[in-house]
Parts: structure tokens; sequence; C-alpha cells
């Protein structure tokens, strides 16, 4: 059951996702406006679809947004960025583009870029924000599999000396 300010009641834990709902929702106000907020709130949301808008205002709005680690500018970035990335270009072969390339050359990739990073100055803690919020919006699984790649990779620069042990 629904109330009235967007929570429900007949969850678990019903309390701890109030407070994340309505940290979340403040949260979106802020970064989004009332207007967009207001519109993503009431526009189609049916019963069937109003548990997705209250995930999203819990986990990634009442969680990620509002963890410390990253200035809200710098989330906002690596949303842009990562919305981005979704809309590819319809030239592009896809099933071509996967047979050029292999999971191991991806992560690799990552690595490369998590090294890339530390050298212009990011922190584990940015990193590991970065990774977290990546994992909301692109999957669990992909979040998974780049907290292993950088996990490792933080570990070899720790062992190297270019990052706190």
């Amino acid at each position: 059951m629904t109330t009235s300010d967007g929570t429900q009641k007949d969850i678990p834990n019903s309390d701890a996702h109030a407070e994340l709902y309505h940290a979340g929702i403040a949260m979106r106000r802020q970064v989004m406006g009332n207007e967009y907020v207001d519109n993503q709130l009431n526009k189609g949301v049916s019963q069937f679809a109003q548990p997705m808008q209250q995930l999203v205002s819990e986990i990634a709005w009442g969680t990620i947004w509002t963890r410390p680690g990253l200035e809200l500018k710098q989330r906002s970035l690596i949303n842009i960025a990562l919305l981005a990335s979704q809309n590819h270009p319809l030239e592009v072969n896809l099933s071509q583009l996967l047979q050029n390339i292999t999971l191991t050359d991806l992560l690799r990739k990552l690595a490369g870029h998590i090294r890339g990073a530390v050298n212009n100055g990011v922190t584990e803690i940015e990193i590991r924000e970065t990774l977290l919020q990546t994992a909301v919006y692109c999957g669990v699984p992909t979040g998974m599999a780049s907290f292993r790649v950088g996990d490792e990779t933080i570990q070899k620069l720790k062992d190297e000396g270019k990052l706190p042990k």
C-alpha cells in the first residue's frame, strides 16, 4: 500500500525506506528542480510503476547522491557521461564491435583508466564512489565486475606506492 507521501507501508523496514525516500526526494528536488521532480512523480505513474519511482528515489537519490566522497557537480558530470554513453549511434554495428572487443580488453581498459585517474590526482574514495554510482545506473553485474577490477588495480597501486596503504 502506497501512502500519500509516496512511501509504502506494506514492506519490511518501511520506516527505513521512508527515510531514504524522503532524503532522495529532497536531493532530487535540489538537483533537478521541483517541476522536473513533480512531473516524474505524477506523470503516468500507475500503481504498477510507482514502486520503481520509490526505488529510484531511495537508492539513486537517497543513498548514492547523499553519500560523501563526491561533490554534486562531480556526480552530475558522471551521470551525463553515463547516460550519454548508453545512446549508441545508429551506424555502429554492435555485433561487429563485440566480435572485435573482448571482456578482457574492456576490463584492461578500466584498469588503465583507474591508473590514469590516480595519476591525475583522483583518490581511492572518489574511484569507489564513482563505481558505486555506476552500479546504480548501469546495473549490479556491471558494478560487481568493475569493483573486482577496481579493487585489484587499487591494491597494485598501493603496492607500487602510488596510493596510500
